[in-house]
């Protein structure tokens, strides 16, 4: 299939779900979402066949892409990207971008420069220096870091009834969510379901709704650690900015951060307090815009 203007593809490589979208000038050619079961991130030469599998399956018979940008999702370092890209160059007859997904929402939002920020069941930062250079800050998964996202609202929360419960104060309602979300008796039992997980950001993340629950019941707790998880995210960006990454604008996705307003609410506020020269910008698009203004940037 012959298009009039050069064909471009952005793929959006998500934890779960693949968004892939092409576009002939202003045409839409493909707009196609798949599970991500085959992505190997950490597999260059899986993940490049995986990739190209996709373009050939999502695009009409004949179609041959003029560009094809990818944002990958546990794609870390610019390194890790690189060599993704090198392994995917052969499958193609045309140039390729591959890159971290959090560095989808600044071109998604129409953005030359500022801050991506991810608080989902995970949390990152990213941005570029002024010559380019990609930074990325946190991230970390949820047994070191998170913060702000699903998995680490959840750890905070157990940690936060723990030591009321040191503090041999009754239970309050952050506490007795965790403990009815978990199905353990009693808070001190919440250590081995915690540790019990198989799939940690997962399993832990799937009971955030508990923390706002109790917040929006009344939950001293709950509200602390909201606030804490607000005050955590605007440090990520504060921690880029102190890298040299212009953070005038932060473009925030996510599915934890965008679909709780009162998380939302504490990461501005903090952010107000930490980079009083940032806007934040909650990202009202799918990132896979991202991807296909990156695909345009390399024809």
């Amino acid at each position: 299939m012959q298009h009039s203007a050069p064909l471009v593809v952005g793929i959006d490589v998500g934890g779960t779900k693949t968004h892939l979208r092409a576009l002939a000038g202003d045409t839409l050619v493909a707009d196609h979402v798949s599970a991500s079961g085959g992505w190997r991130p950490h597999d260059p030469v899986t993940a490049a066949g995986w990739l190209a599998a996709l373009v050939a399956e999502a695009l009409p018979p004949g179609a041959r892409p003029s560009a094809v940008a990818v944002g990958g999702h546990a794609c870390e370092t610019p390194r890790q990207c690189a060599r993704l890209r090198a392994a995917l160059q052969p499958h193609l007859e045309a140039p390729a971008l591959v890159v971290g997904d959090a560095h989808l929402l600044v071109p998604a939002a129409g953005l030359d420069e500022g801050a991506g920020l991810v608080a989902g069941t995970g949390s990152v930062a990213v941005g570029r220096l002024p010559d380019g250079t990609a930074v990325q800050v946190g991230g970390w998964g949820a047994v070191l870091g998170d913060e702000g996202g699903a998995a680490g609202l959840v750890r905070e929360a157990a940690r936060a009834v723990w030591a009321a419960h040191d503090r041999g104060e009754e239970p309050e309602a952050l506490a007795l969510g965790l403990v009815a979300a978990f199905g353990v008796p009693e808070v001190p039992a919440l250590g081995a379901a915690l540790e019990g997980a198989s799939a940690v950001s997962a399993e832990w993340g799937r009971h955030a709704p508990v923390v706002f629950t109790a917040a929006a019941d009344g939950s001293p707790l709950a509200r602390r650690v909201i606030s804490q998880a607000g005050g955590a995210l605007a440090a990520l960006v504060a921690r880029l900015a102190a890298r040299g990454v212009p953070v005038g604008d932060v473009v925030v996705a996510g599915g934890t951060i965008l679909a709780q307003p009162p998380l939302y609410r504490a990461f501005t506020t903090a952010l107000t307090e930490s980079v009083p020269a940032a806007r934040a910008r909650p990202l009202r698009v799918p990132p896979v815009t991202g991807a296909v203004a990156l695909a345009r940037g390399l024809l």
